[in-house]
């Protein structure tokens, strides 16, 4: 073994050598990268939902006095309620995450 690591390579021989060397390189190099994004993406993530947990409070939605809910539905981040006010019917509607008023719709028969 050791007579082999004493010769020179041939000159088409050290062209191949220094080709797969280039494209381990090459190799290594796309592989640093690769993982570096994925570590950067994770990192990103997890430090720009750090402020964005919302803190639970105890907040309830504003109803009309003596109004009687009659039903709720939820989608879209928001909630919408049907309630009777008077003998009229309105549906309220709140942002799901702050409770905040929306929208009022009045409804009424022809």
């Amino acid at each position: 073994m050791s007579d082999n690591d004493d010769k020179p390579l041939d000159p088409q021989t050290a062209r191949l050598v220094a080709r797969v060397r280039r494209l381990i390189m090459l190799a290594s190099l796309t592989t640093f990268i690769a993982i570096a994004a994925v570590i950067g993406v994770i990192g990103y993530r997890v430090f720009r939902t750090e402020g964005r947990v919302p803190v639970a409070a105890d907040v309830s939605p504003v109803l009309p006095a003596g109004a009687k809910v009659l039903s709720s539905a939820i989608g879209d981040g928001r909630i919408v309620l049907t309630v009777e006010v008077n003998g009229a019917i309105e549906m309220l509607t709140f942002d799901l995450a702050t409770l905040r008023p929306l929208g009022r719709v009045k409804l009424s028969s022809p």
